[in-house]
């Protein structure tokens, strides 16, 4: 008996190994950041696919016709710009990846989500806190940063492995003590652990989208600037936070983090000009005869 437990701690220590050496390590844009993902972009994206299809089929699209064009505008142009950039910093193949879409919905929840694979929503209730297509283009920024860095792959990744993890451990607690209900508390225990471990690691992915969401805006032609009065609008519409127990940094530090960041976007901050068309007016002969006959 005691050389099967012996066995089971053993396969339940190679697994946990296993599970460290899983996946393919990569480097995120802009960051740098090293991040180890254990699911195919295929997996991602074909789950992404199939959710953002169930959401939009009860979604209401909005009817404001001149803020849905400006999503759309906004939108566009960060994702011309966020591609160029990945096709000349050696992330050429990661563009496949994206079919961007920007919907517009009704819900005035203050509120914005992008899928993996480029599908991004935002909701009317953010509309009084983005007047303006700067304002606006710091939040797709930060939702087009969330599909670049993988961010959903990494949490789908940290859960597939936390749940075997998970399941493994109050097995061999199960065997070793012989007890299914000390093996099921085990599992619950580890379970509220690692869900609180999460959040966290959430926001460490939110302060990232904000650092590369801010770039992503300024390379696309948006002010930079704009960003830390626009957070300042959200801290006084919304309700304070607890940091520590939220999946997202509290305002305050996210408006510090951002004026931290600041001279590094402006660096790719080049203002897109509008160009002006001139008209002339034309004096036909009638018009100039007609002038002659009036000066008689």
């Amino acid at each position: 008996m005691k050389m099967k437990k012996l066995r089971t701690l053993l396969f339940a220590a190679l697994t946990v190994l296993m599970l460290a050496a899983c996946g393919t390590t990569s480097k995120v844009p802009l960051t740098g950041r090293s991040h180890r993902i254990c699911v195919s972009d295929e997996q991602v994206l074909s789950l992404a696919k199939t959710e953002y299809t169930k959401y939009m089929q009860t979604a209401k699209l909005s009817t404001n016709t001149k803020a849905t064009q400006m999503v759309k505008r906004v939108g566009t142009r960060l994702a011309n710009a966020v591609e160029n950039y990945l096709k000349n910093n050696g992330y050429a193949d990661d563009i496949k990846n994206f079919s961007w879409e920007f919907n517009l919905v009704q819900d005035n929840n203050v509120n914005a989500f992008c899928m993996p694979g480029g599908k991004i929503v935002v909701y009317e209730g953010l509309l009084p806190y983005t007047q303006t297509d700067d304002e606006l283009a710091i939040v797709l920024g930060h939702e087009i940063a969330h599909a670049v860095a993988k961010h959903s792959a990494e949490q789908l990744t940290k859960q597939q492995n936390e749940q075997l993890g998970t399941n493994i451990g109050a097995n061999v607690i199960g065997m070793v003590t012989g007890s299914s209900d000390i093996a099921n508390i085990a599992g619950t225990v580890a379970s509220k652990y690692f869900s609180f471990m999460n959040l966290k690691y959430s926001r460490e992915n939110e302060s990232e989208a904000d650092h590369m969401g801010l770039i992503f805006a300024a390379m696309a032609g948006y002010n930079p600037d704009v960003a830390v009065n626009f957070w300042k609008k959200m801290a006084s519409g919304t309700t304070s936070q607890n940091e520590w127990l939220s999946d997202h940094p509290s305002d305050a530090t996210r408006i510090k983090n951002i004026q931290g960041w600041l001279p590094e976007a402006e660096k790719y901050y080049k203002p897109q000009t509008v160009a002006k068309t001139t008209t002339t007016k034309k004096t036909t002969t009638k018009r100039s005869t007609t002038s002659r006959k009036r000066r008689k």
